[in-house]
């Protein structure tokens, strides 16, 4: 008899374990959002993302894995964000909120626990085919059809939501890294320029001196430059001095220690974005992970309330129990001993309707919220790319204007001064003029490449997609200020 207990008990746990993969009233289809067949933005599924991912993350939680070489650095704009990528916590945390959220799906797919129970008659229950001694049951509850796919449904579409902001968040940080990267090289072709200028002067200084000592020149001459100088070298220590909080904000979105050096920076690519603010307005609105992030949360909150409204059908529970009972007292009597099985069914009463009402309510007022959130997102989004498209064309224009026009007239106006100066025609003060006038220029250009290299690197994260671009890069020799013709 304890042989039939053992072999009916096994057989009914393996019936319900195996039940609890799926529901008899559900459509017996594969999910369309099973995490190995769900494709993510990049074209892989959801398991090949997290595979990938895993092996560029920490490896503390990996130890028998082996770890892929983190990126180094060579200078390149690309070898900075990819190492930034690698390193960044924010990066690093986004990613493990999207993973959580993928590992909600398999949790809310599942059938509840099955129930096993087992009961001890204190007082033996005696009956016609011997007294029962115990009763043992197991039983299974199945929630109303389509509920489990729904919720399924809605976890898939707040993993996607996770996704589109593990995407955002790389793209904020590989701005910021192009922001910084832009900082410093500004910096450094400031001190570059001024420096240049500091040795130009140095060079008057001699002309003037020579003039002096033949009685060409003046005395106030010679001290005027001698201040210019001394202004100048005030300037260049004083950006110098400057330098180790630029490559501080660096190394922070590098995740590095603030004082690792980084080499000077002189030559980023000059990009410029090619279209017009109506083009990138519109790629926006179609690539941008902040707006398909809120996409999917809303496709997430209308799954939500048909979950809520199923939420108020009832759940169907099915068991079987099993009576253990002792021989009867005659012996000869018919099914002595025999072990009565029942099979039982159930099924909750959701009558008290207000708290189901209550949440269809809810969830519909979340959705809504959630909708005017995405307006709202909408309409921000469009008016930064159009000012952010603002401030790199005006960069650009402004390129252009002092590279193309402005510092080549400067050049010619300070060697028209060297040489009007050298022949007594012009006086030394013009030819200081023109000197500044000529160190602004170029300075001022230089802020309006780093400018717009910056304006475009915000309108890349905004778009979420690549901006078209052009090489606009120029030669350094059009704009050095120490070419032959301002010679002394």
């Amino acid at each position: 008899m304890h042989k039939c207990i053992t072999v009916c008990l096994s057989g009914t746990l393996s019936v319900f374990i195996l039940s609890g993969c799926t529901s008899p009233f559900d459509t017996p289809v594969q999910s369309p959002f099973d995490t190995s067949r769900l494709i993510m933005p990049d074209g892989a599924s959801l398991s090949d993302s997290i595979y990938r991912r895993d092996e560029l993350a920490s490896t503390t939680e990996r130890e028998e894995q082996t770890p892929l070489a983190p990126p180094s650095l060579d200078g390149s704009v690309g070898d900075f964000v990819s190492y930034a990528l690698f390193h960044s916590p924010e990066v690093e945390r986004a990613y493990q909120q999207w993973r959580q959220a993928v590992e909600r799906l398999p949790q809310v797919r599942a059938l509840p626990d099955p129930r096993l129970t087992l009961g001890f008659y204190l007082n033996e229950v005696e009956t016609r085919v011997g007294p029962q001694q115990a009763r043992m049951g197991i039983s299974q509850t199945f929630p109303w059809v389509g509920k489990l796919r729904d919720r399924e449904d809605a976890a898939a579409k707040g993993a996607l939501a996770a996704w589109y902001q593990y995407q955002d968040a790389q793209l904020r940080v590989s701005e910021r890294v192009l922001i910084a990267l832009y900082n410093l090289a500004f910096l450094d072709s400031t001190i570059k320029i001024t420096q240049e200028n500091y040795d130009l002067l140095i060079s008057f200084e001699e002309v003037v001196r020579a003039r002096y000592r033949v009685g060409a020149g003046s005395h106030p001459e010679l001290i005027r430059v001698q201040v210019e100088l001394g202004q100048l070298d005030d300037r260049v220590e004083g950006l110098r001095v400057l330098r180790p909080s630029y490559v501080a904000s660096l190394n922070a979105v590098l995740n590095r220690d603030p004082e690792i050096h980084i080499d000077t920076i002189t030559d980023l690519p000059g990009w410029v974005a090619s279209g017009d603010a109506k083009e990138v307005s519109e790629m926006a609105q179609e690539f941008s992970p902040v707006l398909q992030s809120v996409n999917s949360r809303i496709e997430q909150a209308r799954i939500e309330t048909e979950v809520a409204r199923k939420d108020g059908y009832p759940n169907i529970t099915v068991g079987v129990d099993y009576v253990l009972t002792d021989q009867a007292r005659n012996p000869s009597t018919p099914e002595s001993g025999d072990d009565p099985l029942m099979l039982s069914f159930g099924m909750n009463l959701p009558i008290w309707r207000e708290k189901y009402d209550a949440g269809v309510r809810a969830s519909i007022a979340r959705r809504l919220s959630i909708s005017r959130e995405f307006e709202a997102k909408e309409n921000t989004l469009a008016s930064q790319v159009y000012q952010s498209w603002f401030e790199h064309t005006d960069a650009d224009r402004r390129v252009r204007l002092y590279e193309r026009s402005l510092i080549p007239k400067a050049q010619e106006s300070l060697s028209a001064s060297l040489a009007g100066f050298r022949t007594g025609d012009s006086e030394f003060l013009d030819l200081l003029d023109t000197e500044r006038t000529l160190l602004e220029f170029s300075i001022a250009g230089e802020r309006a490449r780093a400018e717009r290299g910056k304006a475009l690197a915000t309108l890349n994260r905004l778009v979420g997609h690549p901006v078209p671009v052009k090489n606009d890069n120029q030669s350094q020799s059009e704009t050095d200020i120490n070419s032959e013709e301002v010679q002394p």
